[in-house]
């Protein structure tokens, strides 16, 4: 896992236990935990993770939006899918090096009930579908992570 990911996956669970309210608080945690970041930094991994400001418990507090987390996380990991590939019974999806393991966590979060789980390697990641006959469907649903299909 790179260490972008890793700081970036800290920083989500971070703002889950704790009420942060400003970036200064957040960089103090990430550094007793051997994350140094830049103020520039961490706006970028806000702007990528979706992060906002909120009125919560008395007082403002970074929060994960719900609704632009995901759409932020998709965009990338759109980026990063080269090919798919399937046979009768296992699909392969090509990532940039490095990518894979992100990709196969994203892809194991979308709870679809057509996919009991994925392997990732470096660049390589393997989907194992519940059965044969949903291979079309998930090879279709990364496609259009992909962009490649239209949205008709």
């Amino acid at each position: 896992m790179s260490a972008k990911l890793r700081r970036q996956n800290r920083i989500k669970e971070i703002l889950g236990d704790y009420d942060i309210s400003n970036q200064d608080e957040l960089s103090l945690k990430l550094k007793e935990e051997g994350f140094s970041v830049t103020q520039a930094t961490l706006s970028r991994d806000f702007a990528e993770l979706g992060v906002i400001r909120t009125v919560a418990n008395g007082g403002i507090r970074y929060i994960l939006n719900p609704e632009e987390t995901g759409k932020q996380i998709a965009k990338l990991i759109s980026y990063e899918i080269l090919s798919v590939d399937h046979n009768e019974s296992i699909i392969v999806v090509r990532t940039i090096a490095g990518r894979a393991q992100g990709v196969a966590h994203f892809i194991d979060r979308l709870n679809r009930k057509e996919i009991i789980g994925t392997v990732g390697g470096d660049d390589t990641v393997l989907v194992m579908p519940d059965s044969h006959k949903n291979i079309p469907v998930i090879v279709n649903m990364i496609k259009k992570m992909m962009n490649e299909l239209d949205e008709n």
